[in-house]
């Protein structure tokens, strides 16, 4: 595997889109999430957040502060992590995990009101599950039914 050399996230700029609207997924991973330039237009409460490794867009998600995290959390200070993907290029090299590892310092530094981050992860997506797991959140014994399936709701307590 090859190292990440410097990896930050922060808030989307004019000057990420370039990049963002050439990300690719695989088949397989496209029916699980969406690609950043679905999203050039978002509602109030949701934030777009751009994974950077060495100052280049290499992976997206988004974070909700809207009605939509009720949905997963009766938590009124928790936070909604959707849509997180890694340019199919930039696969293999540590990068989702890493992103996820710097997330809660970063959730509590922009949103210091959040104590917990939720999201779903559909039950075929073993990596992503995995993913999680490996950093932190934890199944809640939660589920919900997505376009595709049964989705686990997961958490981590910040």
């Amino acid at each position: 595997m090859e190292k990440t050399d410097y990896l930050e996230l922060v808030h989307i700029s004019d000057e990420h889109w370039g990049r963002l609207s050439s990300f690719e997924l695989s088949k397989e991973q496209g029916q699980f999430t969406s690609l950043p330039n679905r999203f050039k237009e978002v509602a109030e409460g949701q934030y777009r957040i751009v994974i950077l490794n060495n100052m280049e867009p290499a992976g997206f998600f988004i974070l909700h502060l809207t009605d939509r995290v009720k949905d997963y959390s009766d938590n009124p200070n928790a936070i909604l992590l959707t849509s997180l993907s890694i340019d199919q290029v930039k696969q293999g090299k540590g990068l989702a995990k890493n992103a996820m590892l710097l997330l809660r310092k970063f959730v509590l530094n922009e949103f210091p009101n959040c104590n917990e981050i939720v999201l779903a992860v559909n039950h075929k997506n073993i990596a992503a599950q995995q993913l999680y797991t490996k950093v932190g959140f934890r199944d809640t014994g939660k589920r919900r039914f997505g376009p595709i399936g049964e989705q686990f709701i997961m958490n981590l307590i910040l």
